[in-house]
């Protein structure tokens, strides 16, 4: 245990110890441990894009134990993914990463302009699999998303009462934001600020591009004159949008990136802006094992640098 380490857990300072355990395990886990810095594999897609959207490009990947194996290959931090992902490899595996349960998921078999997400798991069946966390998505922007913050009110006060930390993947979406306000980086910051005010330990947003989506906002923006123009500026906004960097933001790696560097340009800018790290899934689980392999290990050799230029 290390300065940083106890720095982060400082903040959480109303958790018991149980689930400040489970945040020091998800920290002190795989090729980041003591950085302070998280590489996340998640393997929700199949439910959210189908199964053939999602492993088709590498078919090794239809088989729930080859992203356990990727994962631990590779010195991630935890392994994230819903029920019966989870549940088909935690016994040969047990032990061997953190594991996070995704509690819900939203299919892409209907036309929704107001999407919310199915609850498919439970508190009892993340701490029957041995997981560290739980995880949990919101749609701030949607008509529902009230609804889907009652839910995860309840699932939180349980997973904290029983010693487990709550990950929130925060990705604004519904009738109100076009595809391009969804990443704008005044609409991603609000969605990280929502999930600290929810009780979110960990928040996932995606990356924010230079837009201003919102009227009053970009007044604010232009006003104070908030640094925009890189990446590493608006990572650095959204992190500060978490309660000052009082809570540990990750940003996903999106839709597969043909070309390594553009995914690695991006972590650069992630860690740059001071950003916790990366959760990436498509981008990894889509390449061939090998060439995986070499991509994680490359963002992890990134992540564990303190210094800028590399």
């Amino acid at each position: 245990m290390n300065d940083r380490m106890r720095e982060i857990l400082s903040w959480y300072g109303s958790d018991n110890p149980g689930t400040l355990t489970n945040l020091a395990r998800l920290l002190q886990a795989g090729r980041l441990s003591g950085t302070g810095r998280l590489l996340i594999l998640p393997v929700d897609q199949g439910f959210e894009h189908g199964p053939a959207r999602s492993f088709a490009p590498n078919p090794p990947a239809y088989d729930p134990r080859y992203h356990y194996r990727l994962a631990i290959e590779t010195g991630c931090s935890a392994f994230a993914a819903p029920l019966g992902l989870l549940e088909a490899g935690a016994r040969d595996y047990a032990g061997e990463i953190p594991l996070i349960l995704k509690l819900n998921g939203h299919d892409a078999l209907g036309s929704e302009d107001e999407p919310t997400q199915a609850i498919y798991a439970s508190v009892d069946d993340a701490l029957r699999l041995g997981c560290v966390g739980i995880g949990y998505t919101i749609y701030p922007g949607s008509a529902r998303r009230l609804e889907m913050y009652d839910r995860l009110r309840d699932l939180a006060r349980e997973a904290k009462a029983r010693g487990l930390f709550v990950v929130v993947w925060s990705y604004p979406r519904g009738g109100g934001l076009t595809k391009d306000e969804e990443t704008a980086i005044d609409v991603i910051a609000y969605a990280a600020h929502i999930a600290a005010e929810l009780g979110a330990h960990v928040i996932k947003v995606k990356v924010p591009t230079a837009n201003v989506a919102q009227p009053d906002a970009q007044k604010v923006y232009q006003r104070d004159k908030i640094p925009l123009t890189t990446l590493a500026d608006r990572v650095r906004h959204v992190v500060q949008a978490a309660f000052n960097g009082r809570r540990i933001v990750i940003f996903s790696g999106g839709a597969t990136k043909s070309r390594d560097e553009d995914v690695l340009t991006e972590v650069r800018a992630i860690r740059d802006g001071g950003g916790f790290g990366s959760i990436i899934g498509r981008n990894a689980f889509q390449r061939s094992e090998p060439h995986a392999k070499k991509l994680l290990t490359g963002i992890a050799k990134i992540l564990a640098r303190q210094s800028t230029g590399d």
